[in-house]
C-alpha cells in the first residue's frame, strides 16, 4: 500500500446496504426470540422486553417504579447480592421504561450467560419489592425531579408533550412530585403479577452466542407463565391543546430558554414517513442542517439546535428544540420558521441534495458496524409491527428522494398554523 496516494472515496448511493438476517426461535411458552449471530468479541446482549410501559399503569410512576425496582431484592436474594452476582461475572444489567415497553438488559461475556439467566429468573419470578427499598426510591426520583423542574428544557420537554397529545394520554402525561408519594407496595406488585408474571414478552440476543443459547433461554424462560405480544400498534388517537402559542416564566434568574416548535405527525406506518425523516435531515436532523447553520453557525443564538420525528409506537411528533440566551428567544423562533419556508418556497440545490444523501447512506453504514447496532435495528422494526421491507424502502427513499418531493412534503407538513410553539424561560 502506497500511503503517499490517498485511497479513493466511494459515494454512499453506490452502498448496497443489506440488514443481516435474524434467527428466529421460540420458547415452550410461545415467547419470541430474535437473534443475530455476529461479531467478533465473547460478548452478548440480551433484552426482555415486556409490555409493560406506562401506558399499562393506572397510577402515575407505577410502571416506572416496578421496572426499577424489579432489581432490588428477591426471596432468594438481596439487592446487594443481585449487584455482587452480577459484578463477579463482570456482567452489566440495566433496566428502562418507556411508554409502550419495559426492558431488562444484560451485557455479559458469552461464556457466563448460563450463570447469569437464573439470576434473571429469580428477578422476573421472585421479586418482593422490599418496602425500605421503595422509600429510597422514591426519595431519590423526588431529589431529582426536583432538579429537573428547574431546567428549562425540562420543563419544556415535559410541557410540548401535554401540548400535543393531551394531558391525559399516554404520551402526554408526566408525573407530579406530589404523586411519587402516593406509588404503594400494593400498586407495584399488581403491576408486576399483571404484566411481567402474566405479561407479554419478547427476546432480543446479539453477539456471539453459544450454540446452547436457545436451549438456556428456554430452560430459565420457557416455563414462565409469558405470553407472545401480537406486535400489532394500538390506536391513541392525540388529544392535542387548543391553544398554539406558550410563553412560560419557570426561572426569573435563568440565563437562557427553550425554545420548542412541534407539531402532530403519524407513525412509521404512514406512507410519508421514510420520505419525512429525508427532509427532517435538511432541517435539522445533522450538524450540517438548515436550522444549525442559520440560528448556530451564522447569528449565534444557540449552541446547538435540532428536529427530530419522537419514537412512539401509536402516534408522534415533529418536534424543533434548542435552547438560548433569553434575550434571543424569540429572534430564534423567528429564524425557525424562516427555514421551515425556505424548505416550502426554494428548491433543495442538488450539490446540497447529495450530500445529505451521502450523510445518512453513511450513517446508516455506522448504525449496522456490529451486533448490538444490528438487533437494535431489528428491534425496532419488530416492535412496530414491520418487517424488514421497511428497512429497505428507507434506503430507496434516501435514493430516490428529488428536490420536488421535498418541496411538496414542506408544504404539507411546515403549515404554521398546525404548529405549537413553546419558549420557557
Amino acid at each position: 500500500m502506497n500511503r503517499k496516494i490517498a485511497p479513493p472515496i466511494k459515494n454512499a448511493l453506490d452502498f448496497n446496504l443489506q440488514l443481516k438476517p435474524y434467527k428466529y426461535g421460540q420458547l415452550k411458552n410461545g415467547v419470541p426470540v430474535y437473534a443475530v449471530e455476529a461479531g467478533e468479541e465473547d460478548v452478548l446482549q440480551l433484552e426482555l422486553v415486556f409490555y409493560a410501559g406506562s401506558i399499562n399503569q393506572k397510577k402515575k410512576g407505577v410502571a416506572g417504579a416496578t421496572n426499577f425496582l424489579i432489581k432490588n431484592g428477591t426471596v432468594n436474594r438481596t439487592a446487594f447480592q443481585i449487584n455482587e452476582e452480577f459484578d463477579y461475572y463482570g456482567a452489566y444489567i440495566n433496566r428502562s421504561c418507556f411508554s409502550e415497553t419495559a426492558v431488562l438488559t444484560l451485557h455479559t461475556l458469552s461464556k457466563h450467560l448460563g450463570k447469569l439467566l437464573p439470576v434473571m429468573e429469580d428477578m422476573l419470578t421472585n421479586s418482593i419489592f422490599p418496602e425500605t427499598e421503595l422509600d429510597i426510591y422514591k426519595q431519590n426520583s423526588k431529589q431529582s425531579l426536583q432538579v429537573k423542574l428547574q431546567k428549562c428544557e425540562f420543563v419544556a420537554g415535559k410541557l410540548i408533550n401535554r401540548y400535543l397529545y393531551g394531558e391525559h394520554h399516554p404520551y402526554g402525561t408526566s408525573i407530579e412530585l406530589n404523586e411519587i408519594d402516593s406509588i404503594t407496595l400494593t400498586d407495584i406488585r399488581k403491576f408486576y403479577e399483571n404484566y411481567y408474571l402474566k405479561g407479554k414478552c419478547a427476546i432480543f440476543i446479539a453477539g456471539k452466542l453459544p450454540k446452547d443459547y436457545l436451549t438456556l433461554l428456554d430452560k430459565n424462560f420457557g416455563n414462565l407463565n409469558l405470553k407472545k405480544p401480537s406486535f400489532k400498534v394500538s390506536e391513541l388517537p392525540p388529544q392535542p391543546a387548543e391553544k398554539r402559542k406558550y410563553r412560560i416564566i419557570n426561572d426569573k434568574n435563568a440565563v437562557q430558554g427553550a425554545v420548542r416548535v412541534a407539531r402532530n405527525f403519524p407513525t412509521r406506518q404512514h406512507p410519508d414517513f421514510t420520505k419525512a425523516v429525508v427532509l427532517n435531515t435538511f432541517l435539522g436532523g445533522y450538524f450540517g442542517s438548515r436550522l444549525m447553520s442559520n440560528i448556530r453557525e451564522e447569528k449565534g443564538y444557540t449552541y446547538g439546535i435540532y428536529s427530530y420525528i419522537q419514537n412512539h409506537m401509536s402516534t408522534s411528533a415533529w418536534i424543533i428544540s434548542t435552547e438560548a440566551g433569553k434575550d434571543v428567544c424569540e429572534p430564534t423562533l423567528k429564524e425557525i420558521y424562516f427555514e421551515l419556508e425556505r424548505l416550502k418556497n426554494e428548491r433543495i440545490s442538488d450539490e446540497e441534495m447529495l450530500l445529505v444523501k451521502n450523510y445518512m447512506l453513511g450513517s446508516i453504514l455506522g448504525d449496522l458496524d456490529g451486533p448490538f447496532q444490528i438487533i437494535a435495528k431489528w428491534k425496532n422494526i419488530i416492535l412496530n409491527g414491520l418487517d424488514e421491507t421497511f428497512f429497505y424502502n428507507s434506503i430507496k427513499a434516501i435514493k430516490e428522494a428529488t428536490p420536488a418531493e421535498m418541496q411538496a412534503l414542506a408544504k404539507k407538513y411546515f403549515k404554521k398554523k398546525d404548529f405549537f410553539e413553546l419558549i420557557v424561560y
